[in-house]
């Protein structure tokens, strides 16, 4: 029987919702492990997505339970030391899992008031430090050699922020409406509709990777101007992506962003975000960045602007670009004009860039480079990535050829190829 968060969703649908994650999220294999972390509050997702597992062959479903209030004390009455320490018994057994081959499915249930009164400054050493150990994990992530796929489910609490003048059963019933609508996964065969969702982006992909655009300038009303120097030889990825031996799979439900890496040292000009970047479970807000010459040397956020400084001085790559996204704001979640107060979803709204680490699949035959030949193409690296949403509906972007051609790739923040 489904109870609380679930009554305004069919069981039927959610159990759809459950298998899209295993079956195209993560692709999950048979006899291969999957890992699911969850929140105690999710329990009646993870189960079904532990059964959903089994039922493809999974040789083994563990499910890695959290629990928000537990990590709020943490956060607030932790000693210093334990703040700064991430236990090496969790390196080892993040070690153990990736050795096996499993697949990690994250369920995602946004809850801004859940670290109101946490100092944000205890959050970033305590990430930093997480982020610290598990380097390895993620680098494997970041190249696509591990499955992982990203899945939300609604909370009041989210329910009640993004339609605040609603009944929380009328807010409820409406985001559960959105998130399906935003995942595909609403329809009678969401698997299918993933198939027909993938067509359209590996035709994108392909137009792009041919032309190979020197640089991607960017213009809007909103203050906007920024250019975007590429790498030789990058690559647009997006929707799927394969691992190293050939099999495919989704990070994001949902997903509407063609992606590559900028070149560390070639991005100048202004950036002014649109939506709220919510980071550790704190908010950012009215916020923009300067760039010159790739590095952040100048940043205001009216709200969240200590959150934003301990983001970039993460450490010295948080100062530059991994991510240059292009997202069309013609898609059912940027049509559905609604801030979602969640970077999953806003993300997949509109135009986007990513702080941080680059992935070596942004360039020709990156996964088996060497560090040092990542650097030299110009690519970044950090222990970091995140995305921040600054596309709008009068947008333009314009790729620029070597030679200096331009041509129109999006205008009025939807595609012209």
């Amino acid at each position: 029987m489904i109870e609380g968060i679930y009554d305004f969703i069919s069981e039927t649908q959610l159990k759809k919702y459950a298998e899209l994650a295993v079956r195209v999220g993560v692709n999950l294999q048979k006899n291969q492990l999957l890992i699911i972390h969850s929140d105690i509050q999710n329990a009646t997702f993870a189960r079904l997505i532990q059964t959903a597992a089994y039922e493809v062959g999974a040789s083994n479903v563990f499910i890695d339970w959290t629990d928000e209030q537990s990590t709020k004390e943490f956060y607030l009455n932790a000693a210093d030391d334990a703040i700064d320490h991430f236990p090496d018994w969790q390196d080892a057994r993040f070690k153990e899992w990736d050795d096996a081959g499993a697949a990690y499915i994250y369920i995602i249930s946004e809850n801004l008031n859940a670290f109101k009164n946490v100092s944000t400054e205890r959050m970033s050493r305590f990430q930093k430090a997480s982020r610290t150990k598990l380097k390895a994990h993620h680098a494997k992530i970041r190249s696509h050699e591990i499955h992982w796929c990203l899945i939300t489910v609604p909370s009041v609490e989210w329910a009640s922020k993004v339609f605040p003048t609603l009944s929380k059963e009328e807010a409820m019933q409406l985001l559960w409406k959105l998130i399906l609508k935003g995942a595909r996964a609403d329809g009678e065969n969401p698997i299918k509709d993933w198939k027909s969702h993938n067509r359209a982006f590996e035709s994108q992909k392909r137009i792009l990777n041919e032309i190979q655009f020197k640089a991607l300038h960017f213009t809007n009303s909103r203050g906007t101007d920024l250019l975007v120097g590429l790498p030789e030889n990058h690559l647009y990825i997006g929707g799927g992506v394969i691992d190293k031996n050939g099999i495919p799979f989704f990070p994001n439900i949902p997903t509407e962003e063609i992606f590559t890496a900028p070149h560390k040292h070639k991005v100048n000009g202004k950036m002014v975000g649109t939506k709220p970047l919510i980071y550790g479970g704190s908010v950012i807000d009215e916020f923009y960045l300067i760039f010159k010459d790739g590095r952040i040397t100048d940043y205001y956020a009216a709200k969240g602007q200590e959150v934003l400084q301990n983001l970039i001085e993460t450490d010295e790559g948080s100062h530059y670009l991994g991510e240059i996204a292009l997202v069309s704001n013609k898609s059912p979640l940027g049509q559905a004009n609604t801030l979602f107060y969640n970077t999953l979803f806003d993300e997949n709204t509109a135009c986007h860039i990513g702080i941080g680490n680059a992935s070596p699949s942004n360039i020709q035959n990156g996964i088996d480079q060497s560090d040092e030949e990542l650097k030299k193409a110009g690519l970044n690296t950090s222990l970091l990535l995140v995305n921040v949403t600054f596309g709008t509906e009068d947008m333009k972007v314009v790729g620029i050829k070597d030679g200096g051609t331009e041509v129109m790739l999006m205008k009025g923040g939807e595609f012209q190829f």
